[in-house]
């Protein structure tokens, strides 16, 4: 269908251009013919919003001059959730189980960089249990490998490579069984919290790690072996989505973007944190600034984060028993937090010792979950190297139990900007090639 007036145009745009409306099968065969006619080979085309290689909702508004592209416009906030507002009216113990729920791909780094900000301005950052740090590298690290597998997975499913979907997902499961065993919950965990962590692993988690380990060590040769040499699969990525070091540069650009252009930007290494210095692990880059290289970039990037999860499950078999959460009573819980049997809830373990301490214990239990604890007054932001780049927690308080503000620097949100650049000259067809690169997460963009 063509309409000679265009009903959605805005105040300074061109309301007499030719819209076309596709409304059911074999519309577009008229439009083709309509345009043919026309003579004028620009076409305007909304990809979305839907899911063009993301994970959230995402609109493209992309212009063609046949099959290649002109331009290309990113829509957000489809997705947007205000969870950013909603926390100032929650305890800053709350706030984990508000942030989790943003890039909800790898939420442990949405609850990490949060939590280390509230740690500075408690000024208790040298007062976290080297347990509780040692569970949290643990935790990021799985996740890391989690959001690279969904990463993997979900790309090679848009470019037809079927096999890489079922196989990665198939080797997240075994990571979000062992998180569910911790935590109780198979994401949105909110199991960091300023101070350290709530509960510390199960009697059985030391040996279902191992088997993860085993299991991991076993199956990841499986990706490479798929893709690497795949001569269709380079074909679908070597060369697209290219962005040099100096666009990564002017684009503000991190994570396996900017290493896929040569720069071996870590923040665990460059600006370390939760003990990260006392690690073994290689930053990995690549020398292509295509869609193929941050392919590789990630797939290296596993056995890396393998390799961190062997030495921190070692330091946690020789650190059973001590504490995961910092030893002042008035940040931390009386009682750590144990999980039931089911997995869900609190054990009868956990409650029967609150309620069967002394009747101060059980009251300022009650007062630290209700009203929560205060922080200074101040601000502090703390940037951590996320799978898809670096995440940030912007925190201000005014000296209240709740935040004053709370603000994300998701990468993803960053990196979007950059799709012109990456896309523009390129095909249509190679659109989603471009954005499944990135890596998107529409809950952390919008938020």
């Amino acid at each position: 269908m063509a309409d000679s007036k265009d009903a959605y145009a805005g105040p300074d745009e061109d309301g007499d251009a030719t819209v076309y409306t596709a409304v059911g099968a074999g519309d577009f065969d008229k439009i083709s013919q309509a345009q043919a006619e026309r003579g004028d080979e620009t076409l305007v085309i909304n990809m979305g919003p839907q899911h063009p290689s993301t994970h959230g909702v995402l609109r493209l508004m992309c212009e063609c001059d046949g099959e290649t592209l002109i331009s290309i416009r990113p829509g957000i906030g489809f997705l947007h959730t205000g969870i950013e507002k909603s926390m100032e009216y929650r305890t800053w113990n709350q706030g984990s189980a508000y942030v989790t729920r943003m890039d909800y791909v790898a939420p442990i780094f949405n609850e990490a960089a949060y939590c280390l900000a509230v740690e500075r301005l408690l000024g208790i950052e040298d007062e976290i249990p080297q347990r509780a740090k040692d569970i949290r590298v643990l935790f990021m690290e799985l996740n890391r490998i989690a959001s690279h597998l969904v990463a993997l997975g979900t790309g090679g499913m848009e470019i037809g490579a079927l096999t890489v979907m079922t196989i990665a997902f198939r080797e997240r499961e075994m990571i979000l069984d062992f998180f569910e065993a911790v935590t109780g919950l198979r994401m949105n965990h909110a199991y960091f919290r300023p101070g350290g962590v709530v509960a510390d692993l199960p009697d059985t988690g030391m040996a279902q790690l191992r088997d993860l380990i085993v299991w991991l060590e076993k199956h990841l040769p499986e990706y490479a072996a798929f893709c690497n040499e795949n001569p269709i699969f380079k074909g679908r990525m070597c060369g697209i989505g290219y962005m040099d070091l100096t666009a990564c540069f002017a684009m503000g650009v991190t994570g396996p973007i900017l290493r896929s252009a040569g720069y071996p930007w870590d923040l665990r290494k460059q600006q370390p944190y939760c003990g990260y210095e006392d690690y073994d692990f290689d930053v990995i880059t690549w020398d292509t600034s295509d869609a193929y290289g941050r392919f590789r970039v990630r797939l290296a990037e596993l056995w890396e984060s393998l390799k961190i999860v062997k030495q921190a499950a070692d330091r946690l078999e020789a650190s059973v028993g001590e504490p995961v959460m910092v030893a002042n009573e008035k940040l931390g819980t009386p009682a750590d937090l144990a999980v039931g049997p089911d997995g869900q809830g609190n054990s009868h373990e956990h409650v029967k010792n609150i309620m069967g301490r002394d009747m101060e214990a059980l009251i300022h239990h009650f007062k630290r979950v209700t009203e929560g604890y205060r922080v200074p007054a101040g601000q502090a932001y703390v940037p951590i190297e996320s799978p898809k780049g670096e995440i940030a927690c912007h925190v201000v308080s005014d000296g209240a139990a709740k935040p004053w503000r709370v603000h994300m620097r998701d990468p993803g949100f960053a990196h979007l900007q950059s799709i012109p650049i990456m896309c523009e000259g390129g095909m249509l067809a190679d659109i989603v090639v471009a954005v499944g690169s990135i890596d998107p997460v529409m809950g952390g963009v919008d938020r």
